[in-house]
């Protein structure tokens, strides 16, 4: 089974805002320093060279993963962690603890993206026509 090029690209998006996100989340003073430009290099360090490894595991059998939703999001965990420690020395005094913490969320979010993307984000149109007072016939 091929992956389409179109497919990669996603795989590449979604595994790159990913891990920043969790990076940006896992960093000590993250919601302070949230419009810091060395803040943001770092995690958008992260995202990338997580999004590249998502990329070149594409190509190998291991692609199978992406497919189902819990190995996805262990995946991206794994991957990850994987970037982060690549990426920048962890700050929280105990090697490779940050990296753990940043893989762990992104795991999470991908699990969470999985379940509320999921056949053109049918739960997120659901919860938006509750809360405008509709319910909608073709979900």
């Amino acid at each position: 089974m091929l992956i389409p090029w179109r497919r990669r690209v996603i795989l590449f998006v979604q595994r790159f805002w990913q891990p920043t996100s969790a990076c940006m989340t896992c960093m000590p003073g993250s919601l302070g320093n949230i419009l810091s430009i060395p803040h943001w290099a770092l995690a958008l360090q992260t995202g990338l060279f997580t999004g590249i490894l998502a990329l070149l595991l594409s190509f190998t059998p291991a692609r199978k993963l992406f497919a189902n939703r819990h190995g996805n999001a262990t995946l991206v965990g794994l991957l990850t962690m994987a970037g982060d420690t690549f990426s920048h020395p962890g700050h929280y005094g105990i090697p490779g603890l940050e990296a753990v913490a940043t893989g762990i969320v992104s795991g999470l979010i991908a699990l969470a993206g999985s379940y509320l993307f999921e056949d053109r984000a049918r739960r997120l149109r659901a919860l938006w026509a509750r809360m405008r007072g509709r319910e909608q016939a073709d979900l």
